[in-house]
């Protein structure tokens, strides 16, 4: 699940960084101005009226994989269990350490109950 979800991520910081790329070539309204005057729009990579066309569906695409990825990450963090730690699986110690460095003994629930003699050989009369 952690993998997936790492996964989402990644799809969701490269579609970003597609988008930004994608935005930042676009003309803007004022460039078709000086295209229509021979500024050299027609000798371009996607040709005089390609390069809008493709780059605004590349980039409609590219914001439909953000999108897409955005509410994956939305449902997955609402979703996600508490991850178990390496501290987790440690044995509890029957000793308590005090901020001070000085053990003490531990709670009275852990403590055994005191041995009895139950040998009758071992137990001298008075």
């Amino acid at each position: 699940m952690q993998t997936f979800f790492t996964f989402i991520v990644v799809v969701q910081v490269l579609s970003a960084l597609v988008i930004i790329g994608l935005v930042l070539l676009q003309h803007g309204k004022g460039a078709d101005m000086g295209a229509s005057f021979g500024s050299g729009a027609s000798g371009s990579l996607f040709g005089a009226t390609g390069s809008s066309n493709f780059l605004s569906k590349s980039t409609g695409v590219a914001a439909a994989i953000f999108f897409a990825a955005t509410l994956g990450l939305a449902y997955f963090g609402g979703h996600r269990t508490a991850s178990v730690g390496v501290m987790d699986n440690l044995p509890v110690s029957p000793k308590v350490a005090s901020p001070i460095g000085v053990t003490t003994a531990p709670p009275a629930s852990v403590q055994a109950a005191p041995a009895s003699n139950s040998n009758p050989s071992e137990q001298i009369p008075k």
